[in-house]
């Protein structure tokens, strides 16, 4: 039958099926025979119609049809008389349904139910829950009476936990009804008969302290403290009596009766060595109230206030304790006699704090911040190093729990602020510096950078001009690991990237232009300059700055390439050709944004790249000469430089040299009044290009060639012989006569005498040598002369 009862109810024909059984049921009462029969079945047939009926009421409940619910179980209470054995069952379920309905916040019907529970559970007390069960239904009667309104219910509450209390005693029994005392309001005779009804009924300690929590929240203080007075005598022998004392003092120290509380913790104190100490979890609650006193007086900056509450704390422990409290207590203490100015006592307790936990970072800070009042800056470095060391393992704090490697970072970012506090900058610089190799906080770390490279800079601004390399040598590498920390940073919005690699981008510029003297730093500062730049979004300002960067550091790397030996050139050359190749393409880029008539930067790449080519061998160095020949307005200076590049050592390249010098040569002459002086010069490194040295180097093709240029240079004299250098025409003389000498000693008399005729007609452009000159070179023209006639007549005869 309990088969078929659920079945009909889960399948939705409840109503017909309860009408027929209704049916079975008035005709098995109105027969008469067969009584025992008779009696049997309907005893069978009333069961299951309370089944189904109570099964009625719930479904109507949950469908929120509380009347349809109401009128079903007393249809079930009607049957309890006949089925007495089903009171414990009904009584129940009408308890869970006071139960559902609280939950909904249906208080009304909560207390009906409930009331019908406890009513069920009184028809038939062989059969009831129990008077556990039906204080337990009081009592949650008296609480929705309570939260339902308690001054309206308040008797109604009062009475129901009474009954409950005469049902069945119980702790939250006794709890309850002084909770409702307190809240309706009840004087505090009859509170304090209840709290007397509580502790006769022998209640755990830990309800009796719940109690006084209860009455100090509802500002019952007077109450409170003379119910704690009597808890403390009545559990005295209690080994759990601490943790009514400790409650005590937390209370006393909650209304602001610190006096008293210091009574209190002094009577705790003479226990503790007297043989009655507290329990480990009393004690530790103790110890944080302390703590918990102690640091707010010292962050109220009573330091004397707070040092004697650490004080209590330290009365606990014993001579030559060793654990991380009794570190960490050291070290609180350590920083109030600091405060104090008590340096003596400050180091005393950090050493006992250093014997205690030798391997906390936490003490370590505490002896920086000692070295530093002291201003013992090698002390003080020395913290900030083993600080350093140890943020890079987790270690364990007092607490147990791993410290966290942004603590680590947060004091050491601590560490340089007290420093720069007390100006100790170099021990600040020493904390910063720890703090960045050590945090894996970026944006702390850029922080960070930004402190230090502010501080260098301070630094060179104050520092001799002899002592601004050395200073910025320590620059460099917090650029260099901003630039690594800005390229890698994935938590920074692009705003705030941009922002921080545009300020180190600057700072890297500035510094360039300060290197000026030394030429390795200038371009490691531009090529961090130009790195920093490439993080932030490109336009015209910027690829500007970009190309700028390069050119610079293309030709501090050629200055650096001047300056270093032989053997050290190649791989400046290299960094200068890459610099150059990077910026050729930044220049792309920005002709096609926009035209620059008057830019150098065409002529200034060419320049850089033929220099690095010319002096690393490189074969393209003849091509870079052809695209200087291609430009468009190409200076005969630029040319004039070019010339100069290809015969700089280790280059060597004459016939480069010599195809630059004729060029510029040209544009010179095509001037409107062309520069003679200039013009001297180019035609001077010509001749000294070509004229031959030995005899393997005499060629009819070459010295046609210098003769032209010895033309040019009579053409030069003759358009300005005032302004000819003297000494210059007597070198071209001497040249000139040499070469015939030379050509004499080969037997090419035609042209030995072609060429000392030549040396002769600078003569008349001498200025004060003319005379002396003429003199002495005319006898000897005469003898070359004779000597070429009969060198002639001698081949003649020959022939």
């Amino acid at each position: 039958m309990e088969l078929i009862v659920s079945t009909v109810k889960e399948s939705g024909y409840h109503i017909q099926y309860l009408q027929s059984l209704e049916t079975l049921y008035a005709q098995l009462t109105s027969r008469g025979d067969r009584a025992a029969d008779i009696t049997s079945s309907k005893g069978d047939v009333e069961k299951d119609l309370l089944r189904i009926l109570s099964c009625q009421a719930e479904s109507a409940l949950i469908q929120g049809n509380n009347h349809d619910a109401v009128v079903y179980m007393q249809r079930c209470r009607d049957m309890l008389q006949r089925l007495p054995k089903d009171t414990s069952y009904l009584s129940i379920m009408c308890y869970n349904f006071g139960i559902d309905t609280y939950n909904l916040k249906k208080f009304e019907e909560s207390t009906f139910w409930l009331s019908q529970s406890y009513e069920i559970g009184k028809m038939n007390v062989k059969y009831a829950p129990g008077s556990e069960v039906q204080a337990k239904v009081l009592r949650l009667l008296a609480s929705v009476y309570l939260e339902w309104d308690c001054h309206r219910f308040q008797e109604k509450a009062l009475n129901a936990v009474s009954l409950a209390n005469k049902e069945f005693t119980s702790a939250s029994g006794l709890y309850l009804k002084i909770r409702i005392l307190v809240r309706c309001g009840a004087s505090d005779d009859h509170i304090g008969a209840g709290l007397n009804e509580m502790l006769e009924s022998k209640v755990s300690l830990e309800v009796c302290l719940s109690t006084v929590k209860l009455l100090m929240s509802e500002d019952r203080e007077v109450l409170a403290f003379d119910y704690l007075k009597r808890v403390c005598q009545h559990f005295e022998s209690s080994p759990d009596l601490g943790t009514a004392l400790v409650l005590h003092i937390e209370l006393l120290l909650q209304k602001g009766r610190e006096l008293l509380a210091k009574q209190k913790i002094d009577d705790i104190i003479t226990g503790h060595y007297t043989g009655k100490q507290l329990t480990p979890q009393a004690l530790t609650r103790l110890h944080i109230m302390l703590w918990d006193k102690a640091s707010k007086h010292f962050e109220a900056k009573n330091y004397s206030e707070a040092l004697q509450w650490y004080n209590y704390s330290l009365s606990f422990f014993k001579a030559g304790q060793t654990e991380p409290n009794s570190a960490k207590l050291q070290r609180n203490r350590a920083s109030c006699f600091l405060m104090l100015k008590q340096l003596e006592k400050a180091k005393e307790a950090i050493k006992e704090a250093e014997r205690c936990d030798p391997g906390s970072i936490f003490t370590q800070f505490s002896v920086y911040k000692i070295a530093v009042q002291e201003n013992n800056v090698e002390k003080a470095v020395e913290a900030v190093n083993v600080m350093g060391r140890l943020s890079k393992s987790p270690s364990t704090s007092e607490d147990g729990l791993l410290v966290s490697e942004n603590a680590a970072s947060n004091l050491l970012s601590l560490a340089a602020q007290i420093a720069l506090e007390n100006e100790q900058q170099e021990t600040a610089m020493k904390a910063l510096g720890s703090l960045c190799e050590n945090s894996k906080d970026e944006s702390q770390v850029l922080t960070a950078l930004r402190c230090l490279v502010r501080l260098v800079l301070s630094t060179i601004e104050k520092s001799k001009e002899e002592m601004r390399n050395v200073d910025m040598e320590v620059l460099l590498p917090y650029l260099k690991m901003a630039l690594q920390k800005v390229s890698h940073q994935s938590r920074l919005t692009a705003e705030k990237r941009t922002e921080e690699a545009n300020w180190f981008r600057k700072i890297a510029w500035n510094s360039a232009l300060q290197c000026e003297s030394c030429p390795d730093r200038m371009r490691d500062f531009f090529v961090l300059s130009y790195q920093l730049s490439q993080l932030c979004p490109p336009d015209r300002t910027l690829l500007m700055g970009q190309k700028t960067c390069l050119l610079m550091a293309a030709a501090a790397s050629l200055e650096l390439c001047r300056k270093s030996p032989h053997s050290g050139q190649t791989e400046d050359l290299t960094q200068a050709l890459e610099h150059i190749q990077i910026c050729w393409e930044v220049w792309k880029t920005l002709k096609a944004s926009g035209s620059f008539p008057k830019d150098p930067t065409d002529t200034l790449l060419l320049l850089y790249e033929f220099e690095a080519r010319a002096k690393l061998s490189d074969p393209k160095v003849e091509t870079v000469l052809e695209s200087v020949l291609e430009l468009e307005h190409v200076e005969a200076k630029v040319l004039e430089t070019i010339a100069a590049l290809a015969m700089e050592p280790p280059a060597h390249y004459p016939l480069l040299c010599k195809k630059a010098l004729r060029v510029a040569l040209s544009l010179h002459r095509k001037q409107p009044q062309a520069d003679l002086a200039r013009c001297r010069k180019c035609v001077h490194s010509l001749i000294k290009l070509s004229l031959p040295s030995g005899v393997s180097e005499v060629e009819a093709r070459v010295l046609e060639e210098v003769w032209d240029y010895y033309e040019e240079a009579l053409s030069v004299i003759a358009a300005a012989p005032d302004d000819f250098p003297e000494m210059e025409t007597l070198w071209l003389l001497t040249r000139a006569w040499n070469t015939g000498v030379l050509l004499y000693s080969l037997a090419q008399y035609p042209e030995a005498e072609r060429w000392c005729g030549l040396a002769m007609s600078f003569i008349r452009h001498l200025g004060s040598l003319q005379e002396s000159y003429e003199t002495k070179m005319s006898g000897l023209y005469t003898e070359i002369l004779d000597r070429l006639d009969r060198a002639k007549k001698n081949l003649i005869m020959e022939e």
